[in-house]
């Protein structure tokens, strides 16, 4: 059939393939010792690509490289043209809230801003209302970024909101994940388009070479209304948040309806992401009107995520363990930190700190709630406490500190938020503000139950091992 046919056993064929196997391997290597900073996963990769020729150099294409060189280098003073830097605030707290303020601003680069207001919104019975009646009141530009866009009922009451948006003659932009809003011809990505809304799917491709981006997911939730009134937090769009029909939600989250100066942060990130993707530069006026104060909290906002901004979570939580006093609270629908993190959680705990963390009894991934318990176990000899929580799924992201600060936003404990997945979070100062969010907490913990790391450990042998072997997925679960 073919004029030639390939001797696979034949020494020039080894030779060849032994080249190919030995040039890969050394450029990765390469590569890894120049980008790679932990050494055990610098060792794991070299060890990887040498012995297992080809398929593990691959590998390392496909999962290893996790740097994104952003396009939109011209957003370099986006939203700032509009409107001068806000001078940056010095908070009314204690001297280690206010150092750890100093710290966020030297990770971060924003300026914490006075004068704002947020409003908690439980699950979607609160939030969607609220934030369709946002879309409704629309006047000149809507942005709108989700991870999940589910074409349910939900779904459709956000699209179709959006549509007659448009169709009053308001500029509309919507950026959906390009996998988690579904990777195969979105419906409602397809019904937005149809009705002549530009939307777009983040890192989205079909060409075999960009499929390592795929790894690469943007997880923020936002919603910016005529650049002065925003929806920011963890929730997704889908029926499951909401109990509409008579039906219990199957997930539980926290929303936030934002107000004042810090909007402006929220609509560039929106913005950063949207020039990145399409390569439009959203500058006009109506995007970045002046804001003015809307109420007492002082608050910054943190993009994070494999690009420019990598390491910003990681380092701005491990800042807050470090300079905590008297508590710290953290609720995460998916708990794996790293090493740094979970010594930074023991040295609090040794401090005296209490340490209250609350994850959910089922989360939505099995393999997810394996490797938790697989993680746990090595937190027998760490003072901290476990909480579970029953059913249904708890999403919500919340983390405060000495009652006094806070973090809100998309960001969960694991490996994926901290490199892979572009987040978006709003760092928030102040005590009423904090007791607010300490309060949603007090109530997750009181339905909850201790979860005891002791226990775990003294589960059957094969359990121990399916979850320490779901373990060893952190860098990617």
């Amino acid at each position: 059939m073919f004029p030639f046919s390939i001797e696979w056993s034949s020494p020039v064929t080894e030779s060849l393939f032994l080249a190919l196997h030995i040039l890969l391997a050394g450029i990765v290597t390469v590569d890894v010792l120049l980008k790679k900073s932990d050494v055990r996963g610098a060792l794991g990769w070299i060890g990887a690509v040498w012995l297992a020729p080809v398929f593990g150099s691959l590998i390392y294409y496909m999962f290893g490289i996790n740097r994104v060189t952003r396009r939109g280098l011209k957003m370099g003073g986006l939203g700032r043209r509009q409107a001068s830097e806000p001078p940056d605030v010095e908070p009314d707290a204690a001297p280690n809230i206010v150092l750890l303020n100093d710290v966020s601003q030297r990770i971060t680069q924003n300026a914490l801003t006075e004068g704002n207001d947020l409003t908690i919104l439980r699950d979607g019975d609160e939030a969607y209302p609220a934030m369709l009646e946002a879309i409704a009141g629309a006047k000149h530009c809507i942005a709108l970024c989700s991870y999940i866009f589910c074409d349910d009922a939900s779904g459709r009451a956000f699209a179709d909101a959006l549509i007659g948006a448009h169709k009053r003659g308001v500029t509309v932009r919507v950026l959906l994940d390009g996998v988690g809003s579904g990777y195969f011809f979105p419906a409602i990505l397809s019904c937005l388009r149809s009705a002549g809304i530009p939307a777009e799917q983040f890192l989205h491709t079909w060409q075999p070479w960009r499929m390592p981006f795929l790894n690469m997911r943007n997880h923020r939730k936002m919603l910016v209304v005529d650049g002065a009134l925003a929806f920011t937090g963890g929730m997704n769009i889908g029926s499951g948040n909401t109990s509409k029909g008579g039906a219990k939600p199957t997930i539980q989250d926290i929303h936030f309806r934002v107000t004042g100066p810090v909007v402006r942060v929220v609509m560039e990130a929106f913005a950063r992401d949207w020039t990145f993707i399409t390569d439009e530069v959203l500058d006009q006026p109506c995007w970045w009107p002046q804001l003015e104060a809307a109420g007492a909290v002082c608050a910054r906002g943190l993009r994070s995520g494999p690009d420019g901004d990598l390491y910003r979570l990681e380092l701005l939580l491990g800042a807050a363990l470090t300079l905590a006093r008297t508590r710290i609270r953290i609720v995460t629908p998916y708990f794996l930190p790293d090493p740094r993190l979970q010594f930074a959680i023991a040295q609090a705990g040794l401090r005296g700190v209490a340490v209250e963390i609350v994850l959910p009894q089922i989360s939505d991934q099995r393999i997810m709630d394996w490797a938790m318990r697989g993680q746990l176990r090595f937190f027998r000899h760490v003072r901290c406490k476990f909480i579970t929580t029953p059913p249904p799924f708890d999403h919500s992201k919340l983390c405060t500190v000495d009652g006094e600060w806070s973090l809100i936003g998309s960001s969960n404990w694991d490996a994926r938020s901290f490199r892979l997945n572009f987040e978006f979070d709003l760092e928030c100062l102040g005590r009423d503000f904090t007791a607010e969010i300490d309060a949603v907490i007090d109530a997750k913990i009181a339905q909850g139950r201790e979860l005891s790391p002791d226990a775990l450990a003294q589960e059957p042998v094969w359990l121990r091992l399916r979850n320490a072997a779901a373990r060893l997925m952190m860098p990617y679960l």
